[in-house]
């Protein structure tokens, strides 16, 4: 056998060895990374009012519905969405530039008016946040859409894990009793930013 014989079937040999090594490896890495799970989101919830409520309860139950892998923080004024009784949350007209909205009674003109109050009259105006909660929720009710309580619901059912800010609710002297028993845990943010590193998607409301 010649030189130039001898050489072609030592780089065989390397290509092949190459080639065997690299399978290895590639087979050795699928393994470690795993089968790829569900999509996963995390939602940090910091509002406590009626019309804050719907972002992360719909954006909640629609992904668990999805067959995601849901996980809400709630922390400080989002606290009030664990509590067990939902009806006392309101609507704050008070420096929000898309309220009031509009009528959800009457005739169609009356419907169709912008209601540009100013900020001052609305500080001043007797029973003017509770005037505002009540047309929001008439207008909830006439439009078919569920409820704050029914949202939540859902996100249970359908295995959202509902999670106290633990930090929060020391702050505001809660209790854990305060809330309702389907809070999945009470932690600090330190043990939530793990989650919220490995989700496909992360959101802040």
């Amino acid at each position: 056998m010649g030189a130039a014989e001898e050489l072609g079937e030592l780089d065989a040999s390397i290509a092949r060895r190459i080639d065997e090594v690299v399978a290895r490896k590639v087979e050795e890495r699928l393994a470690q990374l795993g089968p790829k799970g569900p999509p996963s989101m995390t939602i940090i919830a910091t509002k406590g009012t009626l019309d804050w409520a719907y972002p992360p309860f719909i954006l909640a139950s629609t992904g668990a519905a999805l067959g995601w892998d849901v996980s809400v923080f709630f922390t400080f004024y989002g606290l009030n969405l664990l509590r067990r009784d939902l009806s006392t949350l309101k609507v704050s007209p008070l420096g929000n530039p898309g309220m009031p909205m509009k009528m959800p009674f009457g005739p169609q003109w009356l419907r169709n008016i912008d209601w540009n109050i100013p900020n001052a009259v609305q500080a001043i105006a007797p029973g003017f946040e509770s005037l505002a909660t009540a047309l929001m929720r008439r207008t909830i009710r006439d439009k078919g859409v569920a409820d704050v309580a029914e949202l939540r619901a859902a996100c249970i059912e359908n295995g959202v894990k509902l999670i106290a800010c633990q930090m929060t609710v020391d702050l505001f002297g809660f209790s854990q009793s305060d809330f309702i028993a389907e809070v999945s845990d009470f932690c600090g943010a330190s043990t939530f930013l793990p989650t919220a590193q490995k989700a496909d998607v992360s959101l802040f409301i």
